[in-house]
């Protein structure tokens, strides 16, 4: 990749502000392939060239991709001052470096949530022209007919007028659906289900694209994405 300034690299991993960086250098604290740097402003490519601070190895990335299941009553927001928000779940380092929620789930709605810090990496998944599916699943009250489903295949139009896309509805039991959707309007899958007569009561994402929820991690948990799974997106 190009090469940035020391004090940029540093502050981008979200443990320093440039100002500190900029003091960790001029104290000699920094080396760069093991020789003391006082340069702040030099440019070195974090790629080829091994950067440190006090003798530990700088972990830099361009980008961070997490994988998080939501929890339910959290906000999919960056902040909010009287409830908790998805960035109240990570480590101070996330929250600095500017992560952001890749799109939302509502507030009752539990199941995967990507963050990044990548604006293009949000707009490929959240853009309804890349038709990216997202994948729901339901408990409702009452079970969709048949006629539900092709209403979901031709796309439905909404009682105020919203149009959507055509949709899967896939009946799995009674009171049970999974839904896969393409675009994220306001409380859509919810309006979608109760537009046919069965209200959601519980509702999960399971899939984006083709990432799934990883079943290991519990409400509220998170992780990095894995190189194989950063594969599904570039």
């Amino acid at each position: 990749m190009a090469a940035q300034r020391i004090d940029k690299i540093l502050s981008a991993t979200g443990r320093y502000s440039r100002r500190e960086a900029a003091a960790l250098v001029k104290a000699g604290a920094v080396t760069v392939d093991g020789v003391c740097c006082r340069d702040a402003a030099r440019k070195i490519d974090p790629d080829k060239q091994a950067l440190a601070v006090r003798g530990e190895p700088v972990g830099w990335k361009e980008h961070v991709y997490l994988m998080l299941h939501k929890p339910l009553g959290v906000l999919s927001a960056t902040r909010d001052r009287d409830q908790k928000t998805v960035l109240d779940l990570l480590p101070p380092e996330y929250r600095a470096r500017g992560v952001f929620p890749v799109g939302r789930l509502d507030k009752d709605t539990s199941g995967l949530l990507l963050l990044t810090d990548d604006g293009d990496f949000s707009h490929r998944l959240t853009s309804p022209k890349h038709r990216v599916d997202k994948v729901y699943l339901a408990q409702t009250d009452g079970t969709p007919d048949e006629a539900a489903v092709q209403a979901f295949a031709d796309g439905l139009t909404l009682r105020d007028g919203t149009h959507c896309l055509p949709a899967t509805l896939e009946i799995l039991g009674e009171n049970q659906v999974r839904v896969t959707v393409q675009e994220g309007q306001y409380h859509q899958v919810r309006r979608m289900l109760a537009a046919c007569g069965t209200p959601v009561r519980e509702l999960m994402r399971l899939r984006e694209g083709g990432l799934e929820l990883d079943s290991s991690l519990k409400p509220g948990a998170w992780r990095e994405l894995t190189e194989r799974e950063m594969r599904e997106f570039f």
